[in-house]
């Protein structure tokens, strides 16, 4: 009973479709003495009668008549894996988990999985927007597919692959009169104040932590948890912000405008996050090498287009 062989269901479905071992042989291109044999093998193993033959006619036996819709059960399960497995393979079906922090979840990821949508529509992506230690966690615990953060990950757990530079712009109030300009230096807004979102400010700008071009950076700084948060702080009056130079359509809705920063010119480098160790799905591997291509062409636009 456990040695029977989908080359005996498929022949019993053929012979009991067709009624005739000479139609079956020929529609699974073998001669009518293998396909007696497989026939005979399958009775053997079953210890029944499955077909009732004579000279003129074959058809099912009584037990035969109940093994049918069985056997087709079994073949059309085995064929709808099968197509599955294909779709998978082929990235047309599948499901995409996906992390990132709030300035790329209002920025970058929506048009990435909207341009993705285009290529793969029946491939499901589901997005978390969190903060980037969620990001990490998530990735490395497997919660989510890939993960989407800026600068270095220290953990082993984690597979990363940068993907973009961002340069920064300093945003300033249309009116402000920096907003003239189209290029400041970090010492032209030393004695303003500066609304941050950014984790670990100090940590991604090396410059800071040398007592001879600190001065240069501005002293009076104000941590807050969101890019909109520094935006409206910076719309109110409160300071300037540095952005990345993608966020000039938010910063335009904030009636702020985006300045060149240089000596020192700094950009932050963004990364996709993967398990470690871990094999991708097909839609997920396909999701992955879309972005990979996707958002630097699509970070070079913005940046042109802020000039």
């Amino acid at each position: 009973m456990n040695n029977l062989t989908l080359r005996q269901l498929r022949a019993f479905r053929a012979i009991a479709v067709s009624g005739s071992f000479t139609i079956a042989a020929e529609q699974l291109h073998l001669t009518p003495a293998a396909l007696s044999g497989l026939i005979k093998e399958l009775e053997t193993q079953l210890g029944v009668r499955l077909l009732d033959r004579n000279t003129r006619k074959v058809g099912l036996s009584a037990v035969g008549e109940e093994f049918f819709p069985l056997t087709e059960r079994v073949l059309q399960d085995l064929d709808d894996a099968v197509v599955s497995i294909s779709n998978l393979k082929e990235k047309r079906r599948g499901i995409v988990r996906l992390a990132a922090p709030e300035v790329m979840s209002c920025t970058l990821v929506p048009r990435a999985m909207a341009a993705f949508r285009e290529l793969h529509p029946h491939v499901e992506v589901r997005f978390l927007d969190v903060p980037i230690e969620d990001v990490i966690t998530r990735t490395a615990r497997g919660e989510v597919d890939i993960g989407i953060a800026p600068g270095p990950v220290d953990q082993p757990e984690i597979e990363r692959l940068p993907f973009m530079r961002a340069p920064l712009r300093l945003a300033v109030h249309k009116d402000d009169v920096l907003a003239r300009t189209d290029e400041v230096t970090w010492a032209d807004v030393r004695d303003r104040k500066l609304v941050t979102f950014f984790r670990g400010f100090d940590e991604w700008m090396p410059a800071r932590r040398s007592s001879k071009a600190a001065p240069t950076f501005p002293t009076e700084i104000l941590f807050v948890r969101r890019i909109n948060t520094a935006l409206a702080m910076v719309q109110a009056g409160f300071g300037v912000t540095a952005c990345p130079v993608y966020a000039g359509g938010l910063a335009s809705g904030f009636d702020l405008r985006l300045i060149k920063l240089c000596r020192p010119e700094v950009d932050r480098e963004y990364a996709v996050l993967t398990r470690a160790g871990h094999s991708l799905a097909p839609a997920v591997e396909a999701f992955r090498a879309f972005l990979l291509d996707f958002a630097p062409r699509w970070a070079r636009q913005a940046a042109e287009e802020q000039g």
